[in-house]
């Protein structure tokens, strides 16, 4: 059963990262109005909406698969870590009540794929579904 959770842990979370990838990738304007809006523009842009749409579908990708764990675990974890940092008020005060300028709900299962994350990394060892396992590594 542990192998199963992690397996499925593992293939929703690097999904949802190949899913915003293919975005930056196919939906520029979509990407930079979601940069606009919460990145300041700063990764606005077809040059970088192609590099970082790119990384992230790799990224995505080798987690799914469950190859190069020690760095693409990271690399995911980090990835949402940047990707709740913006939206951090709305995390901290999902309601609008305080801190964040109004209700952000469907924001906050970003926490979720942060944990997630922190649990592929603390349970690597038990995912043998991974290519990686496989492969003795």
């Amino acid at each position: 059963m542990q192998a199963v959770s992690l397996l499925l842990l593992r293939v929703s979370t690097g999904l949802y990262l190949i899913f915003w990838g293919i975005v930056k990738l196919v939906a520029a304007d979509k990407a930079n109005a979601v940069s606009d809006k919460y990145y300041n523009g700063l990764l606005s842009g077809d040059v970088i909406n192609l590099g970082l749409g790119s990384l992230q579908v790799i990224v995505g990708a080798l987690v799914v698969i469950g190859l190069f764990r020690r760095i693409s675990y990271y690399g995911q974890l980090v990835w949402y870590i940047i990707g709740l940092l913006p939206i951090l008020p709305y995390i901290i005060d999902p309601f609008g009540k305080y801190i964040a300028d109004s209700s952000k709900l469907t924001f906050f299962p970003s926490t979720t794929l942060l944990f997630a994350s922190l649990v592929l990394i603390a349970f690597k060892e038990y995912d043998s579904y991974s290519v990686d396992a496989k492969r003795d590594i």
